[in-house]
């Protein structure tokens, strides 16, 4: 008896695994793109309702016609906006707005932290912006993290990188290092390969990654 218990248990939990390895990703992805959506729709609801008012037929209520409505909206205004900023008269006036926010003590620091790590995260693949592994929480632990910029000690005249290390699971927070160059590692990564690996807590990678650091750079 004992026996075909632990045979049912063991054959359920079998493929209850299967169903979880073969929905969760499926899972996941709706969660991402039903926040998206959400978040969109919330942005674009209090235009479309107030428009609403000017129907009387009441068709224009329907809340998932409202909902598809706000995101369409939403998506029209980010492109306004970006189309606005890429303009040399929008470009100025939206500097004169950071501007004005940077005079604004809490929101300065909000705003520019944000405002430099959207930047990091979408850094064409040609600018100085690398991702890297570096001896991180101690040594022989390797971190995923962005090179974001070199620096030169003004003591010795030695080269120093700025890396951006993004949590696992949370990017939106990290740590910043400071550390001599040489000590970084340079990977084959694309930013878009880092940060899934990153968001899925490493189960999306590449197959192989360069963790060791050349000998040439070593002997340097």
């Amino acid at each position: 008896m004992r026996s075909v218990l632990g045979d049912l248990l063991r054959h359920v939990q079998r493929y209850m695994l299967a169903g979880i390895v073969t929905i969760g990703p499926l899972f996941v992805t709706w969660l991402v793109f039903s926040w998206v959506f959400v978040s969109l729709a919330n942005a674009g609801l209090p235009v479309i309702r107030a428009l609403g008012n000017s129907f009387p037929s009441g068709w224009f209520e329907t809340p998932w016609l409202q909902s598809v409505l706000a995101v369409l909206l939403t998506l029209v205004v980010l492109y306004g906006v970006g189309r606005i900023t890429s303009l040399v008269v929008g470009r100025q006036a939206f500097n004169l707005f950071e501007a004005i926010l940077e005079r604004l003590p809490l929101v300065a620091k909000v705003y520019t932290s944000v405002r430099q790590l959207l930047d990091t995260m979408t850094a064409k693949k040609e600018s100085t912006q690398r991702v890297v592994l570096i001896d991180f929480p101690i040594e022989g632990q390797k971190s995923v993290g962005f090179l974001t910029r070199t620096l030169v000690d003004s003591e010795t005249g030695r080269e120093l990188a700025a890396v951006l290390l993004p949590n696992a699971i949370n990017p939106t927070s990290a740590f910043l290092q400071v550390l001599p160059l040489e000590r970084v590692i340079e990977t084959e990564m694309t930013m878009e390969q880092a940060m899934s690996m990153l968001m899925t807590g490493g189960a999306v990678a590449p197959e192989s990654i360069r963790y060791t650091q050349p000998v040439s750079t070593r002997s340097t």
